[in-house]
């Protein structure tokens, strides 16, 4: 847990780049592969490698899986390593998700986050690094290669290596200290940060997760880096803390805004709060029912009642609803709107 793990974010960054760079301090490393999906890369030893493919376990038929990794968690790559490619099927719709924080119950705060979007197996991935915090996240498995047409791919013991890429892919996700971050589509995003490195628009989220305790902390590790959309539409982020703190973040006039949340209660759906009139608000009507439930219980819902929620705003292209206890440390996922059906993790 975090309490053994005292590193700062750049000193594990410097020690990270060094061992990519081969130096060892003249202690030879173990076996590893150097994994670089975008802009992250990392190195797990063989043996980490190894438990983590053997843990995993299909949990349901949409399909849902679950995965561990207890390797070294993902840094930025150095400008000459050579990104992995994997090839994306052509017809993709642009993400149309609902997130909120609802932190009512100050003793209870939770995230709510519905992934509306192409039906695609999916992956519960259990992070449990050395070097970074401990976290839950959910991964569209499309993106790594294993969409329907090619799961029979996990059968092959080559190609399921592409599952240990897993951990640079976070759609969504929730860390030890209560830090959880989802994502959702909007238009004309758009950023330029003369001089900050390029991170993956998911790829930030990992970092978050990783490094942050704080909605300060996470709007921080936002704020250090310039966000590449390539490879998928422009998104914002609500992003909410075990103190009931949270903060939408977007990029809609060329530049970061960051949005508040009163402590009580925050919503996203497709639209950019920064730029959004009442009447644009009131014309979502996700948003609009969103914000009708949560005002009348004053952001009160615990995770039941949260589910029953992301129930009330799916959609017919919901493929995961996912309740994130900030507090407890647990995710608890219903896939394919069966809401009858769900699975609990704990960090």
């Amino acid at each position: 847990m975090a309490a053994r793990r005292s590193a700062l974010f750049g000193r594990a960054l410097t020690a990270g780049l060094l061992a990519l760079a081969g130096c060892h301090g003249g202690v030879p490393a173990p076996r590893a592969e150097t994994l670089t999906f975008h802009t992250l890369t990392y190195s797990p030893a063989a043996d980490q490698s190894d438990r983590a493919l053997a843990s995993l376990r299909k949990i349901d038929d949409h399909p849902l899986y679950e995965m561990t990794y207890d390797g070294p968690a993902p840094r930025l790559a150095p400008p000459e390593a050579t990104p992995k490619v994997i090839a994306l099927p052509a017809g993709r719709d642009a993400f149309a998700c609902t997130v909120f924080l609802a932190a009512g119950h100050a003793k209870r705060p939770v995230l709510g986050r519905n992934f509306d979007w192409d039906h695609s197996p999916a992956l519960v991935l259990t992070s449990r690094p050395p070097d970074a915090y401990d976290s839950i996240s959910l991964v569209d498995l499309s993106y790594l290669g294993f969409d329907h047409p090619r799961l029979a791919k996990l059968d092959d013991p080559a190609a399921k290596r592409d599952l240990l890429l897993a951990s640079t892919l976070p759609f969504d996700g929730m860390n030890e200290h209560g830090l959880a971050i989802g994502m959702a589509q909007v238009d004309g995003a758009a950023q330029v940060r003369p001089g900050a490195r390029e991170v993956g628009s998911l790829a930030v989220i990992r970092l978050a997760l990783d490094t942050a305790r704080t909605v300060d902390e996470a709007i921080r590790v936002f704020e250090a880096y310039t966000l590449d959309w390539s490879g998928g539409p422009s998104l914002h982020y609500l992003v909410a803390d075990a103190t009931g703190d949270s903060a939408v973040i977007e990029f809609a006039t060329g530049t970061m805004t960051v949005t508040r949340g009163d402590r009580r209660w925050q919503l996203m759906t497709n639209f950019n709060l920064s730029t959004s009139d009442a009447a644009e608000r009131a014309a979502d009507w996700r948003y609009a029912a969103g914000l009708k439930e949560l005002d009348a219980v004053g952001g009160k819902l615990d995770p039941g009642a949260a589910m029953t929620l992301l129930r009330t705003l799916r959609q017919g292209h919901t493929q995961w609803s996912v309740v994130y206890d900030l507090k407890a440390g647990t995710a608890a996922v219903a896939t394919g709107q069966r809401y009858d059906r769900i699975h609990h993790t704990t960090l």
